[in-house]
């Protein structure tokens, strides 16, 4: 290719701010700029940020750009993870290193699919990365679902994280009784939030809108519902032992349910007979003196209620609210994980005023010309390489589906930024210079929109920590996304 001098390159080109790197000679200073991968990944999550912390560390002059909906970063791990689990959020430390990088640049308050689409990215960028993640929630499917009463776990838990789309949420937690329809982490995090003395969650950084609300509940007993039975929870027994040991809690399982149990579980994996050998130990043994007057004289209550499948929301008299929900007992075929739960013909009417549904989260489509299995509720992709779309990559949980944890996140990230490095390798990506962020930024400054910079999420950090401060918390999280933009001076 013939040798081109910069001031024959476009504007945009001429114009982008020089990368903090050591003195070179002029000739390799050429070069570099040439051959700069220009890489761009959608969602400043834990999916995105373990994808170009990858591409940063075995690419020695990758650029990346991360664009977010939301002005601040790390997704679920701000608004996902429960506010007394702050162990989890370590890892913002990690991720905050990687947007420090001057290879790395952060930019949120940018919607991709609305702000701008998605073949402009891959017009602007070598590479484009898709790690999004699952916006939306399982639907129910059935009757009396839209009753007032009824909220996706995934809501709930936006509401009391801060999540700005979810602030104005207002649940009514003036019943008694809450049922959460799901066996997963998330709705032992739900039902640990409903029953967990406000004194304690006051210590955390949950929001003080709903903090407010959680004081005023009247909800004293929450069941937690399966279609299947014990052998296939999908919660983890650190998740477990958290509920058993919930200060002014006692648990409510049947010991029915595990009958049978203890010579089954002598050949299944170590951490599912761990757990199950927690709840057999709950169901069924016999506490000490002390243990026992605890727990008779808890004052709320939590249940496990398995072989049960949602049927319908049951209306009140005047049809305005949820009253309860009717509930199809169910047997199991086949064994182990692996098995199916189907109807008996049975019925149970379980009365409540607050149904939160916890089936799952589920990926949305974010720009036409992506391919989209609407059905799994994932980008179809090979690797993390999307079918049929060359330099157009995918991570996280739109990747492979709604499922595991941070480490399993971390690991199928790698895996994408290590497919889209051997591509560039292999040369199957665009040669050339791309411009990157100077020409995007170019085209939201035609549409009016304002992106908000790490620097600028800092800003916003450093007001939290102090608010937090003076109200004895570790921090105060701001909810509102136009305060947010004020403090910005926008």
């Amino acid at each position: 290719m013939a040798t081109r001098c910069w001031w024959h390159w476009p504007a945009w080109l001429r114009t982008r701010p020089p990368l903090a790197r050591s003195p070179l000679s002029s000739r390799r200073q050429f070069f570099t700029q040439e051959h700069i991968p220009q890489i761009c990944v959608v969602g400043s999550g834990p999916a995105g940020f373990y994808t170009a912390q990858h591409l940063l560390k075995h690419h020695t002059w990758a650029h990346v750009d991360i664009y977010e909906k939301q002005l601040v970063p790390f997704g679920l791990v701000r608004f996902g993870v429960a506010p007394d689990h702050p162990e989890v959020k370590n890892v913002i430390n990690t991720f905050t290193q990687t947007a420090r990088s001057d290879r790395c640049a952060f930019w949120g308050n940018v919607v991709v699919g609305r702000d701008v689409m998605v073949p402009e990215l891959r017009e602007a960028y070598h590479a484009v990365v898709l790690s999004y993640g699952a916006e939306d929630h399982q639907a129910l499917g059935i009757p009396g679902e839209e009753l007032p009463g009824v909220l996706s776990a995934r809501a709930f838990v936006g509401w009391y994280n801060g999540l700005p789309e979810n602030r104005e949420l207002m649940p009514d937690l003036s019943c008694d009784t809450a049922v959460i329809l799901g066996q997963g982490n998330v709705a032992l995090d739900v039902a640990r939030i409903l029953l967990t003395p406000p004194e304690h969650l006051e210590k955390t950084d949950i929001t003080a809108a709903s903090l407010r609300v959680l004081r005023q509940s009247r909800v004293k007993t929450v069941w937690i519902v399966g279609r299947r039975g014990p052998l296939q929870v999908a919660f983890t027994i650190k998740e477990l032992r958290e509920m058993v040991q919930l200060p002014g809690t006692r648990p409510i399982l049947n010991p029915v349910d595990f009958l049978g149990l203890q010579d089954r579980i002598k050949e299944v994996p170590r951490p599912r007979r761990r757990l199950t050998e927690l709840l057999l130990r709950t169901a069924t043994e016999k506490r000490g003196p002390e243990e026992a007057a605890c727990q008779e004289s808890a004052s709320r209550a939590w249940g496990l209620r398995f072989f049960r499948s949602p049927q319908q929301v049951l209306p009140s008299p005047d049809g305005q609210r949820t009253a309860g929900i009717r509930l199809a007992v169910t047997k199991l075929e086949g064994v182990g994980e692996a098995a199916r739960a189907v109807p008996t013909g049975d019925m149970e009417d379980l009365r409540c005023g607050l149904v939160l549904s916890s089936v799952g989260y589920k990926s949305r489509p974010i720009d036409p010309s992506v391919p989209f299995d609407p059905k799994l509720g994932v980008i179809p992709n090979t690797e993390g390489r999307v079918v049929d779309v060359p330099g157009l990559y995918c991570s996280g949980w739109v990747k492979r589906g709604p499922t595991g944890v941070l480490g399993t996140t971390m690991n199928d990230s790698f895996l994408t930024g290590q497919a889209l490095l051997q591509d560039l390798q292999g040369g199957l990506l665009p040669s050339g210079p791309r411009p990157g962020y100077a020409a995007i930024e170019a085209l939201l400054s035609g549409r009016g929109v304002q992106p908000v910079s790490f620097s600028d999420w800092e800003k916003l950090d450093a007001e939290e920590v102090s608010r937090g401060q003076g109200a004895g918390k570790p921090r105060e999280k701001l909810v509102d996304p136009q305060e947010m933009l004020q403090l910005l001076g926008r």
